[in-house]
Formats: C-alpha cells, sequence, structure tokens
C-alpha cells in the first residue's frame, strides 16, 4: 500500500457521523482552523494527541506548535485525535482510516505524525492511533512510504517504554528545535537518501534522541548494565532544548475555538515556565527549569489580542504555580482593569497557600468566583517537610479564612497518598485538615456564609517519576494504597466532605510505564492487542488484561512500580540530561530521609545544576 491509496470517502465519513455520540469532535472547520492546499507545501505535519478531542484541545503545547507550524509559508500542521469507541467502530465498518480534521486526510499519508506524551497511560492510545491510520507500529517496520513517528512532551523524559515505536523523540520544549527538524527534512527530501540518513541529521541536533542508534545490554538480575550508541557519532547523552527568552517566543494571538465544551474552555496566558519551590515528588519542577518569565506589557497584548479573536470570557493564568509570578498582584490588577467592563473573568487554575493573599483573592472576584482549588499534598506537616512542600497548616487556615470572608464557600483539597515514609497517622490528618477547613466556615456568623459549603478532599496514589530525588524509590503496593484509601473513608463520615480518590491499579500501571525500560514496549503491545485502550478512563480501563499482558510478554510490572533502587544502578533515563544533576537529586532524597526543606530557589541558588548546564535562565 502505497502514500494515497487509502482516501477518505467523505459520503461515508458523513453517514457515520450521524451515528457517533459527538460528532463534533471530527468535523474541524472551527473558528481559527487553518485549512491550508497539502499540494503547495514541503511538509505536511499531522499532530497527534492520544486522547479525545476535547483534552487534546486544552492542551496549550498543541495550540502554540500548531499556530508555530502554520505560520511557516511552505509547512501545513493539521489535528488528529484519538477517536472514541463509537467513532472507531464505525470507522472500521466504512473501512475509514485515522484523518486529519483539516483536510479529512489519512495520517499516513503526512511526513510526520507527531505525539504529545502528557500522561503515560495514553501510551495505548498511541498504538491505536497508528494502528488505525494504517502505519506499522513498530518503528522497525516502516518503509520509505510511511511517515516519520516522532514524540515529545513530559513523559519523553523516560521514552524507553516507546523505544520500539518511536522513530525519534524531542527533549524538551519543542518550538525551536521542531523548526530544525522540519528544516532538515526539506534538504533531506531533495537529497534523495534513505531514511537512516535522516535519522541521522536529526540525531545531531540538540535534544533530539533516535532509539535505534543505541543498544542497550542488562545484567543477569534485569538491570541495565549499559547504553550505547551503534553508530558512530552519535552522542552519548541527550541533553534537553529549553527557550531561553520566554517574552520572545512565539506565542500564538489566535487560538481554535472548538464548537463543543472542552476541558478548559478559555483563553489561556502562560505567564513563566520552571519552578523554583523544589517539591521532591514533581517532576515539571525539575525538568522544566530554569525559571523564564512574560513580562506584564507582553501579556496584556497577548490577552488583548486572544480575547478579540476568540470571544471567550475567561482568562486562565498558566504555569506550574501562579502566584509565584513575580508581579501577579500588578499583572492581574492590570487584567481586571483592562477586561472588567466586558465581563471577562480571571482564573488561577495553580494555587500555593503560602502565597496565595487578599489582594488576590479581591482582584479574581471581581467578575466572577471561579473555584478555588489548593494542594496541601499530605495532611501531616512532618510529612510535607519530607517532600519539601515548603506550607503550613497557618497558611491553610488563612487562606481559607480570606476566602471565606470574600463570599465563596466550596474548596477543593489535593493530596497524595503512599508518600515516602508516610504513616497512618500522616494519612489520617489528611481528614483532619479537611475538618478544619469546615470548622472555619462555620465558625463565622451565619449572616456572614454565602452559598452551600461544601470542601472535596481528593487523594491521588503517589507514583515515582524520573529526574524527582524520588525517582530511586518504590511505590507503594495496590494492597497498601487501598487500606490507606479505606483508613480515609472510614474516618471521613461529615456530610460536608467529599472523599474522592484515584484508583491504585492505575497508578501501578503508571509507575511501571514511568520506570519502564525498553522491555516494558512489550507489555504495551501486548495489552494493545487485548483491547486496552483509553487506559486513563475509568470506565474503559481493562486492569486484568494488563496483568495478562505482563505475564504473557515475560514481565514482572512489579520490578519496575515496587522496587527501590540504589544510586550507583544505572535508570532507563540517565542518558538523558534534564539540567538538574544526579548528585543534587541524591542529596534532596537523603534531606527527605531528614525532613529537611530546602529552600526556594529564588532566596538563593541551591546548586541543582540548571545554571551550569543552560546558560539565560532567570532563576531568582
Amino acid at each position: 500500500m502505497t502514500k494515497g491509496d487509502c482516501m477518505i470517502n467523505e459520503k461515508n465519513l458523513e453517514n457515520i457521523l450521524l451515528k457517533v455520540e459527538k460528532p463534533a469532535r471530527y468535523i474541524g472547520m472551527e473558528q481559527n482552523s487553518v485549512i491550508k492546499n497539502l499540494n503547495e507545501v514541503k511538509v505536511k505535519f499531522a499532530f497527534a494527541f492520544p486522547d479525545v478531542y476535547e483534552v487534546g484541545m486544552s492542551h496549550l503545547g498543541m495550540h502554540i506548535l500548531y499556530n508555530l507550524l502554520n505560520s511557516q509559508e511552505d509547512i501545513c500542521c493539521e489535528r488528529v485525535f484519538a477517536p472514541w469507541i463509537d467513532m472507531e467502530e464505525e470507522m472500521k465498518k466504512e473501512n475509514i482510516p485515522l484523518y486529519t480534521l483539516e483536510n479529512k486526510e489519512p495520517i499516513r499519508n503526512f511526513d510526520f505524525v507527531g505525539f504529545t506524551l502528557q500522561y503515560e497511560m495514553s501510551y495505548t492510545n498511541i498504538i491505536n492511533m497508528l494502528h488505525l491510520g494504517n502505519i506499522p507500529i513498530l518503528s522497525k517496520d516502516r518503509t520509505d512510504e510511511d511517515p516519520f513517528v516522532i514524540a515529545g512532551g513530559p513523559c519523553a523524559y523516560n521514552p524507553e517504554p516507546l523505544a520500539e515505536i518511536i522513530d525519534f523523540f524531542v527533549i524538551g520544549e519543542g518550538e525551536d528545535v521542531t523548526l530544525e527538524i522540519l528544516d532538515a527534512y526539506k534538504v533531506w527530501k531533495e537529497s534523495g537518501h534513505s531514511k537512516k540518513e535522516f535519522l541521522l541529521q536529526v540525531a545531531a541536533i540538540e535534544g533530539v534522541y533516535v532509539p535505534s542508534f543505541y543498544d542497550v545490554s542488562y545484567n543477569e538480575d534485569g538491570t541495565i548494565r549499559a547504553m550505547k550508541p551503534n553508530q558512530s557519532g552519535i552522542k552519548d547523552k541527550i541533553k534537553k532544548r529549553i527557550i531561553k527568552n520566554l517574552n520572545d517566543a512565539y506565542y500564538p494571538e489566535k487560538i481554535i475555538v472548538p464548537y463543543i465544551e472542552t476541558v478548559h474552555d478559555r483563553v489561556v496566558l502562560e505567564i513563566f515556565r520552571g519552578c523554583t519551590r523544589g517539591c521532591r515528588f514533581c517532576q515539571a519542577g525539575m525538568i522544566y527549569r530554569p525559571v523564564r518569565e512574560k513580562s506584564i506589557d507582553r501579556l496584556i497584548e497577548l490577552a488583548e489580542k486572544l480575547i478579540k479573536n476568540t470571544g471567550y470570557e475567561n482568562i486562565s493564568l498558566s504555569s506550574l504555580s501562579s502566584c509565584d509570578y513575580s508581579q501577579l498582584e500588578e499583572l492581574l490588577k492590570k487584567l481586571m482593569d483592562r477586561f472588567e467592563e466586558k465581563r471577562v473573568g480571571v482564573s488561577l487554575p495553580s494555587l500555593r497557600l503560602d502565597s496565595f493573599t487578599i489582594d488576590v483573592i479581591r482582584e479574581i472576584e471581581k467578575v466572577r468566583k471561579t473555584g478555588l482549588t489548593f494542594a496541601p499534598e499530605a495532611g501531616s506537616q512532618r510529612l510535607r517537610d519530607v517532600i519539601n512542600k515548603g506550607v503550613t497548616e497557618e497558611d491553610l487556615t488563612r487562606t481559607v479564612t480570606y476566602a471565606f470572608n470574600e463570599g465563596w464557600s466550596t474548596v477543593k483539597l489535593y493530596f497524595m497518598i503512599g508518600l515516602p515514609t508516610e504513616r497512618d497517622e500522616d494519612v489520617l490528618q489528611i481528614k483532619d485538615l479537611a475538618y478544619k477547613v469546615k470548622d472555619i466556615f462555620f465558625s463565622m456568623p451565619k449572616e456572614n456564609r454565602k452559598g452551600n459549603f461544601n470542601v472535596t478532599v481528593s487523594a491521588a496514589c503517589f507514583v515515582p517519576k524520573p529526574f524527582t530525588p524520588f525517582q530511586w524509590i518504590g511505590q507503594n503496593s495496590i494492597d497498601e494504597f487501598y487500606a490507606k484509601i479505606k483508613l480515609l473513608r472510614d474516618n471521613i463520615k461529615d456530610r460536608k466532605v467529599t472523599f474522592n480518590y484515584h484508583d491504585p491499579r492505575l497508578s501501578y500501571l503508571e509507575a511501571v510505564l514511568a520506570r519502564g525500560d525498553r522491555k516494558v514496549g512489550r507489555v504495551l503491545i501486548k495489552a494493545w492487542e487485548k483491547g486496552c485502550k483509553f487506559d486513563g478512563w475509568s470506565d474503559l480501563f481493562k486492569y486484568e488484561k494488563w496483568m495478562e499482558a505482563f505475564e504473557e510478554a515475560g514481565i514482572d510490572g512489579d520490578f519496575y512500580a515496587l522496587r527501590h533502587r540504589k544510586y550507583e544502578e544505572i535508570l532507563p533515563w540517565d542518558f538523558i540530561d534534564a539540567g538538574v544533576s544526579k548528585s543534587y537529586l541524591i542529596k534532596e532524597n537523603e534531606k527527605a530521609k531528614d525532613e529537611e526543606l530546602t529552600r526556594d530557589c529564588r532566596l538563593g541558588c541551591n546548586a541543582c545544576g540548571i545554571n551550569d548546564a543552560f546558560t539565560g535562565g532567570v532563576c531568582n
């Protein structure tokens, strides 16, 4: 089968769209989408998000790259999302391959299919999308007629479970490196050289990892003995890419406005990248260093253009911790002054208890009261010190008191269970904190209470992630997680306190994939063959099928999820330079054992290594 053999029958497509639950997921043609003539461009790039449309369209990185690539005259970028179960069934009946939204073009006819890796439990969707697109699942089976399959995003910091599926990975921030890759492709395409020659060319680009150019050997106990290049001139270490000046970096002035409600239906303003806090469980806080801020003037300029070009009535300030923006109060005042009359609200989706002030609350409530969500992460101060969270119970009580006095009545609190050194008393203090929040509300005079009070407690199961101080720590077993969940559920007996928790079985698989090596790829393919997809959706999750896949692949999931590692062990991701040194991560793990805090980087450098490895970042 060659490119162009399987074109979309538009009449058949129209017929099946009448049979599926949300046809707007599959039609495209939204406001601000870009449709180019595919015969008039040099590079065709399919941006693939391995989840449903509503989730993918809420992803900021997709909007940035989509508009960046389409701003280049000779490049076309089109979107493709994982079809929901009903749509997949109908597509198979009518022999319709997976296609992009803009031109309804089969993804096999593109030069690149680029996946973003936001969540490990989307990996089976990647396999399924390749299959639906008539693209061989294993990279070694692809011919000159097939597109290059590439991937990036936070999960690419351990690419090894997908090493035999993805042709090459982009490590780090993608704006500059993606254009460099596509420029190299244009030259290669004219040269007539082999696909291997192109892979050798992109492997020389900083931030690009080509798995087929590396061989992995193992010790008898299953740990990695060595990982070595098998081609001359290939780098031993892959250094992540960063955008040094965020203020001058590309940012879209228009974003696509979906026809249906998405997870985040609003204008998203990225105010800074990186984090200075150093929470020991947080991968994003480590891999996105150093901190780089956008100026207020640039943010106001972007906000005006995006509101005008979309018609949205809410602006979300995006970062890992929005309250840590150095000029937050001034930014909020200027945004409200500019947009209050237009009834445009501002929300802060990522809030820290120790940097949230009454002035911030008063600014964001001027138009409408958006939800308040906080993440104490742990119930006890001891455990918060272990993870270097740096917030206290007093921070929580002060903040919710402010909020309740200003008219809020609902609060969401996010915690993790299974954190290193956790004890039952730490778990029970989650309940104590929630009850304290309730008591603060009802201690107010009745006439001052507004709305129906509720506090929602959400407990996620801790997953140790690469490039964190806890990357060597074994995860709690599924049974241990369930015991802690039962402990909380049995002790939370107040109807004003809602308790939610994540499925420990899902978190177990996430840990396997997060810390897995190349051998884990066999499990992924087996699980997909057994019907596993949309694993992050509880109603579609097939835990038993996954267990069968582990058994048939001869892989012990506990080896990856539950096992404690020694510092000297070679980890599957050790060949990647994320900027934060291994010695720093070890030091932080030891400080966790001693319940010792590390200061915020803004208060003084903690020698994590990022400034030595990457110049141009503003860390204080």
